[in-house]
């Protein structure tokens, strides 16, 4: 086991004494909320999608859309998670919001491939 020392403020040790017994459980959950945050201010793929959606683009651009790497990987990461069980509820519906523009991609994809010439 490590022991980490932190300065804190007197009401946030007021709040952490309060919780104690249970602080690793508590740095944990709250870690993997602040990693969850720092993912989606990264991940500009699904704002770029709907961006381009909404711009009324050709079905050459449409045909294009393609995912970052990173925006799979994350996509990936969620669906592993929610086989084993292990999602948060804010996870749940960030999976949720990719798997519908996933669905909107492909069905204005499909309807691309129809008006394509």
């Amino acid at each position: 086991m490590v022991q980490i020392t932190i300065a804190i403020s007197d009401d946030l040790a007021q709040h952490l004494q309060q919780v104690q017994a249970q602080l690793p459980q508590v740095l944990e959950l709250g870690l993997q909320e602040f990693q969850s945050q720092q993912r989606q201010s990264n991940f500009l793929d699904a704002q770029d999608i709907i961006s381009l959606l909404a711009s009324q683009p050709t079905p050459e651009q449409i045909l294009a859309i393609r995912p970052s790497p990173e925006f799979q990987a994350r996509v990936s990461d969620l669906l592993a998670q929610s086989k084993s069980g292990t999602l948060f509820a804010k996870e749940e519906a960030e999976l949720e919001r990719y798997l519908t523009l996933e669905h909107l991609v492909r069905l204005a994809k499909t309807h691309a491939l129809a008006n394509f010439s």
